[in-house]
C-alpha cells in the first residue's frame, strides 16, 4: 500500500469513527440517565446551566425563600419523625443542631461525648458528632448527613456543608434558594 492510499484509508476510518460517536454518543447518555419523579420547579430543568439536561432527566428539587431577618430557613423532616426549622449556613462545615433539636429527633444529647472543639459566631464552644439517618426538605432528601450536637452557644440548629455538599446542586436566585438532589 503506498502512503498517499494509507493515508487516504486512515483518514477515511477516521470520518468514520467520529460520525458513529458521533450518533451513538446521545445513546449512551441518555440511557446512563435516571429520570426520578418529583417537585420540579415549572420552567425549569434540571442540570447545569452551562449545558443543557440530558433529554428526560428530571431532578428533586425544592425552593427556600429569603425571610425578613436576611437568611434562608429550612422547614424539615429530620429521621421521618420530627420537624426541625434549620437557618442555611454555608459558612458551616457541618449541619449543627441545638441540643433541643437534638432531643427532638430522638438523639439523647446528655449522653454524647462533648468532645470536638467548634468555633461559632459566638466563640468556641464543645460539640458531640453524630450521624442523621436522614433530612427531607420537600422531595429533597438526603441520607446519613454528618451533625455536630452543640450543647450551649446555639439559638437555632444550622443547615451547613455536610448536607449541602451531598446535593446535586443550590443556587441563590433573587431572594430564592434552589436545591437539587
Amino acid at each position: 500500500m503506498k502512503t498517499g492510499q494509507f493515508i487516504a484509508v486512515l483518514f477515511i476510518s477516521s470520518c468514520v469513527a467520529a460520525i458513529i460517536a458521533f450518533i451513538l454518543m446521545p445513546r449512551i447518555d441518555a440511557r446512563a440517565a435516571s429520570p426520578t419523579t418529583l417537585d420540579i420547579i415549572p420552567g425549569e430543568r434540571a442540570g447545569n446551566f452551562d449545558q443543557p439536561p440530558v433529554e428526560g432527566e428530571i431532578r428533586r428539587s425544592a425552593r427556600l425563600s429569603i425571610r425578613p431577618d436576611g437568611h434562608y430557613w429550612a422547614r424539615t423532616l429530620v429521621n421521618n419523625k420530627a420537624s426541625v426549622e434549620f437557618m442555611v449556613d454555608t459558612g458551616a462545615s457541618v449541619v449543627a443542631l441545638t441540643y433541643r433539636d437534638a432531643q427532638k429527633i430522638g438523639l439523647k444529647p446528655d449522653t454524647l461525648d462533648y468532645r470536638w472543639k467548634v468555633n461559632t459566631a459566638g466563640g468556641q464552644t464543645l460539640g458531640a458528632s453524630v450521624v442523621i439517618d436522614s433530612i427531607k426538605i420537600n422531595q429533597v432528601h438526603i441520607r446519613n448527613v454528618r451533625a455536630m450536637v452543640l450543647r450551649e452557644d446555639l439559638e437555632q440548629s444550622l443547615l451547613g456543608m455536610s448536607y449541602l455538599n451531598q446535593l446535586y446542586s443550590y443556587e441563590f436566585r433573587g431572594e430564592r434558594l434552589i436545591i437539587r438532589q
